[in-house]
């Protein structure tokens, strides 16, 4: 069983950037697919972005594409997600989440399709 860390999160102003970074341990799979979700204060958990391993085939929210950009490590074993130009409504606590499998031109994003999960890290941004 794969453990999932997440760290980077803090408070931002609006206009600025956090880097966060998800460190798998234990299992390593050969190719899996990690995910980045967030939920807001008081709002159900939503999909943030993909990205499928080792191939590093990436997939986004349509309304983040842009801002925010996944990235792997394979050789750390890291899934970084750089945000840029955070706005207030970017506030929520993030997750990493895994799947062993791998999929091709497009990515599940129902919470429910990633068994393995962070603990969350949290990402305030004031106005």
């Amino acid at each position: 069983q794969v453990q999932l860390v997440e760290s980077g999160g803090g408070l931002v102003q609006a206009g600025g950037s956090l880097r966060l970074s998800c460190a798998a341990s234990g299992r390593t799979a050969g190719s899996d697919t990690v995910a980045w979700f967030r939920q807001p204060p008081g709002k159900e958990r939503e999909w943030v972005s993909s990205i499928t391993r080792p191939d590093g085939s990436s997939y986004y929210h349509a309304r983040l594409q842009g801002r925010f950009t996944i990235s792997t490590d394979n050789a750390k074993n890291t899934v970084d997600l750089q945000m840029d130009n955070l706005q207030p409504e970017d506030t929520a606590i993030y997750y990493c989440a895994e799947s062993e499998a791998v999929w091709f031109k497009q990515v599940p994003t129902a919470p429910r399709k990633y068994p393995v999960w962070g603990q969350g890290t949290q990402v305030t941004v004031s106005s």
